[in-house]
């Protein structure tokens, strides 16, 4: 099992359901506070932890200002005339979320002039287009459930799901060709990248190639890209040095492939948790995860019986509850569900580590927290 993945690709060209959400201690979809705390403690009416673990309160305020203002513009490009469109193309923005793409934009141009009007295009673009991909998501896993709402597919069926995803990629297009052609030359990019990660998740890796080197590309291309993407355009249409385009960048990559690590991990979080899944949703549907790639390692490795046991309990019929039940309890006591942890915060430490190229004002650390924040989350 390789520990990293090459990470450069797609990154390195570049010109010059609703309820209070733990990451950012907000509901997105709500009115944010106008004023916020003047001391180190986080912005009045926030929850201590995530995100706002040590943050400059005055960033803090900055932040959750502008996106109000990204929310505003959110539901404004996914409204539609036709009542239909409208109807669905609203159904994942009122549903909320952690806007992880936007308050990443937001940041990163924090290290040039982050009161640009671009910048707030930027975070429109890529929270249109990750919202989209999740249409098309949930028709490809059969989701039922979405942020705590049914899933478009479930309500409207599988065609006017996908149209409507195709349709908020649209609004996505219309968005980003207002910040010009380099803009729209790596919103493109970043879209093949999603699509060849969801190819290469559904086909599976090719013979010969290393499964676990195969399912971190996938990460990168499926999540990582677009995170990298939403670093890179806000800190470009702030101003910022090539330098630091290229440091936030890289770093979104890292945190992307980190996050998804962690939701593996999250799958097999107790039912009683916070995590706001169903546990073992991902073995269910077969949904290949690192615990179980690293659990594969092991018995082709040492050939222990007990782990021989469980995956093929893995691989068997989870269709009852009790049994997928037992099967999740095991697989997060067994020591591949911690090796998965530690792989998650390898890679937000190193996205951390990048940050030293950063000059240290208040966003770095920012920065900083968005990165332990992802991968500690509980859900």
């Amino acid at each position: 099992m390789p520990d990293g993945v090459d990470v450069a690709r797609g990154i390195s060209s570049s010109p010059g359901g609703g309820g209070t959400d733990r990451f950012l201690g907000v509901n997105p979809s709500s009115s944010f506070p106008a004023g916020l705390a003047a001391d180190s403690t986080p912005p009045a009416g926030i929850p201590e932890g995530g995100l706002w673990d040590g943050i400059d309160p005055d960033l803090a305020r900055r932040t959750l200002d502008r996106l109000a203002i990204v929310e505003e513009r959110l539901r404004a490009a996914a409204a539609n005339a036709d009542s239909l469109a409208d109807q669905t193309s609203r159904h994942l923005v009122e549903a909320g979320g952690k806007r992880l793409r936007p308050v990443l934009a937001l940041l990163a141009a924090e290290f040039g002039e982050a009161d640009r009007e671009q910048v707030v295009d930027v975070a429109v673009t890529v929270e249109l287009t990750h919202l989209a991909s999740l249409y098309h998501d949930d028709v490809m896993d059969s989701a039922p459930v979405r942020r705590g709402a049914p899933s478009a597919h479930e309500v409207w069926g599988n065609s006017v799901a996908i149209l409507t995803g195709d349709l908020l990629f649209a609004r996505a297009s219309l968005t980003v060709a207002k910040l010009g052609p380099e803009a729209v030359r790596l919103q493109a990019e970043t879209f093949e990248r999603l699509c060849l990660g969801q190819l290469h998740e559904t086909v599976g890796p090719r013979p010969g190639e290393d499964p676990g080197a195969h399912y971190l590309q996938v990460l990168a291309d499926k999540t990582a890209s677009l995170l990298a993407t939403s670093a890179r355009l806000g800190a470009m249409y702030a101003g910022c040095s090539q330098q630091v385009i290229d440091i936030v960048a890289e770093f979104g990559e890292l945190v992307g492939i980190g996050f998804q690590l962690s939701d593996d991990v999250i799958d097999l979080a107790p039912a009683d948790s916070a995590t706001g899944k169903t546990p073992g949703t991902d073995l269910r549907e077969g949904v290949v995860t690192m615990p179980v790639l690293l659990l594969r390692e092991r018995v082709l490795g040492s050939g222990i019986p007990e782990d021989a046991a469980l995956l093929a309990a893995i691989e068997g019929d989870l269709g009852d509850d009790e049994i997928l039940a037992d099967v999740v309890a095991r697989l997060r006591d067994h020591p591949v569900a911690a090796e998965a942890k530690r792989l998650a915060s390898d890679y937000a430490e190193r996205a951390v580590r990048l940050l030293d190229g950063l000059p240290d004002v208040p966003a770095r650390a920012a920065l900083t927290s968005y990165a332990r924040a992802l991968v500690e989350r509980a859900r």
